[in-house]
């Protein structure tokens, strides 16, 4: 006896789903569904709008795009993470510097600084490099878009700031005076003997 949902088909409805299943299950037989989908029409692309890269290679140097704006990382000694400053190549360090501290204060971030003067605190390489850059050094001739910025160390003698290039010159004076330099380790390995 037919049920109702069987008699509600027709038989052309039967042979289009058993088509159907024919046709997923080709796919499990090695034939590759997406082949027997037409293709699809890609749309025609001007080739003048990609000749720049075919122009380089015969330009000079001096008609290439130059930078206009660099994007400069400077972490802040203490701080979480790096403050990013967009300036231009022609700019100088105590520039870089002085963005740096006033975009610092001006998020808000921890630890506060002890001041926002900018002649306070030296730009380095990194958090190891012990001598500071020039502050009249342009940003194009670094080599480098990552930078750190520690404050500047006071001098024991008058109080006044030292410049942290003298950073280089201490760690000489210590390693010196450290016991006779290199034989202070030769007097330490005896003692492990």
């Amino acid at each position: 006896m037919p049920t109702s949902k069987s008699h509600r088909r027709g038989p052309e409805e039967k042979n289009r789903r058993s088509g159907r299943l024919t046709h997923k299950s080709s796919s499990f037989h090695g034939q590759n569904p997406v082949a027997m989908a037409p293709e699809l029409r890609r749309p025609k692309t001007q080739p003048e709008l990609l000749s720049y890269k075919n122009v380089a290679g015969t330009t000079s140097p001096e008609e290439r795009p130059r930078l206009t704006k660099l994007l400069l990382n400077v972490t802040i000694q203490g701080s979480l993470g790096p403050v990013q400053v967009v300036m231009t190549p022609e700019s100088m360090v105590s520039d870089l510097i002085a963005t740096a501290v006033r975009l610092y204060s001006k998020e808000g971030r921890r630890p506060i600084l002890p001041t926002t003067d900018s002649s306070m605190f030296d730009l380095h390489y990194s958090q190891f490099s012990l001598e500071s850059l020039d502050r009249e050094e342009k940003l194009m001739a670094l080599g480098s878009r990552n930078f750190f910025l520690c404050p500047r160390k006071p001098a024991v003698d008058g109080g006044a700031t030292a410049p942290s290039s003298s950073c280089s010159k201490q760690a000489e004076k210590a390693s010196k005076s450290g016991g006779g330099g290199g034989f202070a380790w030769l007097k330490f390995m005896d003692f492990l003997l």
